[in-house]
């Protein structure tokens, strides 16, 4: 009897048990069961491509393969990591950290074993694919760049979302997506090239096989954009810096466009895309070239007699000078009742100077008795009209500002007045002035449009407007100093004689950034040697044709030493390859 009363309250607490499950628990089961069968995944979307100006392909995606694990689905997780180490070549170190990877996420969760499978890989996978519970490659598209070096710091790259970015970003937009820009274009313009994911969504077994696709909604491509840059320019700009490091930037100042972007040396921006390995970012890092820097918005540099022609404007604007104004140069300045000598370029001077030959043979000495003559603060209020000391506002992350020095920055920043052997030497780009290639080549657009400024920018779009800068500047004065900028290169005497072409007029300045002064007893000795790393940088500015410029250019040439000589020759070579070759004017036009 009692075992009977055993066994009835057994099938008792069955039924109960049952009687939770089917009814009490109902829709909870149902829901998970659901859940179970039901898979939900999102579909990432393809980044839009870049184009060059002229519809070349600079940045598309190409499709590859990855190699795919869920932790809780692998019976032996590393020792199945060890096992596949030599068909899909995983490092020891890389090992660890998916380990680690696996420890830190839900173990439901796929990871990433390895990205970019080479045909050898996947097909060995495949193979053994049997062998590996748990494991799938999946295709998927990567970022590729067409052009390396040459265009890697204006286009930037990708790579995988870290987790302070995480914590940043909508989960919903980058549902699927393990990408995101990191520098240059990539990162400026991310909201037009990323696009919005789909969803996919699946009826699967027990086993986690999909047995049929119950809905789909696909993804929405990223925006192409289409860049200001003509990439065969851009090529002649790097390849005609050379050996050395630098910045060239190539501008359309009738409408701000920029041509040519170049910082060199570059770095190839495919290596980022799935992590770059330790070794290769240790290499580019502590490379002395720094090929990671991107001068053109980042490097910061005297601007050297590239300075004369705004100071030229500004003593004409002020009337400390007039059109007819001539002074004597003996080979150096002075200031009242001081001896220190600020010195010419040329041992004994030039001789009687006016304003457009001042500009042609570079004379320094005008320019420091010019600078007195205006007064630091005055020269800080003209300058600043050229956007010396702002950022550009040019369509990329991390420009710097640069710095143009007034007697009440000094006493800001270190609490010490200004003295006038200061103002002597920024007279001629120099002391405190610290400008940026793209400073410098906003300035020379409003230079070269005579007043007129247009934003400089990197990717194709209308509407931008043409502005004035709010100075009365008399027609002849803007038109003496570019006649003494054309002296610069078509002048007997100019500067930068050498680099004059017959088939148009250029109008240039060259320009010195001081790196290691020389003592004064070294100053005129050509013959002096300096190691590289203490040699001067080299600019030069220039827009051509002379009358209604289609294109102005800048060039820093990295401790070359020579403006006229170095970096004017490395703009002659851009000047030429886009009016003669690209835009094919008619020989001679520049000399109608």
């Amino acid at each position: 009897m009692a075992s009977v009363f055993v066994v009835l309250i057994a099938i008792g607490f069955i039924f109960a048990r049952f009687f939770y499950l089917q009814v009490v628990q109902h829709q909870v089961l149902l829901k998970n069961s659901e859940k179970n069968r039901i898979k939900t995944s999102s579909l990432a979307p393809a980044r839009g491509f870049i184009y060059d100006r002229n519809g070349k392909l600079l940045v598309d995606n190409i499709p590859t393969y990855r190699l795919l694990a869920i932790p809780e689905k692998v019976a032996d997780f590393e020792n199945n990591l060890f096992r596949l180490q030599p068909f899909v070549d995983l490092s020891n170190e890389q090992i660890t950290k998916i380990i680690q990877q696996a420890k830190d996420n839900p173990p439901f969760k796929p990871i990433t074993i390895k990205s970019k499978l080479t045909e050898a890989q996947l097909s060995a996978f495949i193979a053994r694919k049997y062998q590996f519970m748990g494991f799938t490659a999946q295709p998927y598209l990567i970022r590729h760049y067409i052009y390396t070096d040459i265009l890697a710091h204006v286009v930037g790259y990708v790579g995988r979302i870290n987790d302070k970015e995480k914590v940043k970003l909508d989960k919903r937009e980058y549902s699927g997506t393990d990408y995101i820009g990191k520098s240059g274009l990539e990162k400026y313009h991310e909201d037009i090239l990323h696009g919005k994911p789909g969803s996919l969504i699946v009826e699967t077994n027990a086993r986690g096989k999909v047995l049929r696709t119950i809905k789909q909604n696909l993804p929405t491509s990223g925006d192409d954009i289409t860049l200001t840059i003509d990439i065969d320019l851009q090529k002649t700009a790097y390849e005609a810096l050379g050996d050395l490091t630098g910045s060239v930037i190539v501008i359309n100042p009738e409408n701000g466009e920029i041509l040519a972007m170049v910082s060199k040396p570059g770095f190839d921006p495919n290596d980022f895309v799935n992590g770059i390995s330790h070794k290769k970012y240790s290499a580019l890092i502590n490379a002395p070239e720094k090929p990671l820097f991107n001068r053109s918005i980042k490097g910061g540099y005297e601007p050297g007699s590239t300075f004369k022609p705004y100071m030229a404007l500004a003593g004409l604007y002020y009337k400390v000078i007039d059109l007819n104004y001539s002074m004597f140069s003996k080979g150096y300045y002075q200031l009242p009742n001081q001896e220190r000598k600020y010195h010419d370029w040329k041992n004994g001077g030039h001789g009687q100077i006016n304003i457009k030959q001042s500009l042609t043979q570079s004379v320094n000495s005008f320019y420091f008795s010019l600078a007195v003559k205006l007064g630091i603060d005055r020269i800080h209020d003209f300058i600043s009209q050229f956007k010396f000391g702002v950022r550009s506002g040019i369509d990329l992350m991390g420009e710097k500002k640069g710095l143009l020095p007034s007697r009440a920055w000094k006493k800001a920043t270190k609490n010490i007045i200004w003295f006038p052997g200061e103002t002597v030497i920024t007279g001629i780009g120099q002391g405190f002035l610290v400008s940026t290639p793209i400073q410098l080549a906003t300035s020379l657009s409003i230079l070269a449009n005579r007043g007129k400024f247009t934003q400089l920018h990197l990717v194709k779009q209308d509407g931008i407007e043409t502005q004035q800068i709010p100075l009365d500047i008399k027609p002849e004065y803007w038109e003496i100093v570019h006649q003494g900028m054309i002296g610069v290169i078509h002048d007997r005497k100019g500067s930068a004689r050498a680099i004059a072409n017959k088939n148009y007029l250029t109008a240039g300045k060259s320009g010195t950034s001081q790196v290691y002064g020389k003592k004064e007893e070294d100053i005129y000795n050509r013959n002096l040697e300096i190691p590289k790393h203490l040699r001067n940088h080299a600019l030069f500015i220039a827009f051509a044709p002379a009358v209604n410029p289609k294109i102005a250019i800048v060039v820093v040439a990295e401790h070359g030493q020579s403006g006229s000589k170095v970096a004017a020759p490395i703009a002659q070579k851009v000047i030429e390859k886009y009016l003669m070759d690209i835009l094919k004017l008619p020989k001679n036009r520049g000399r109608k």
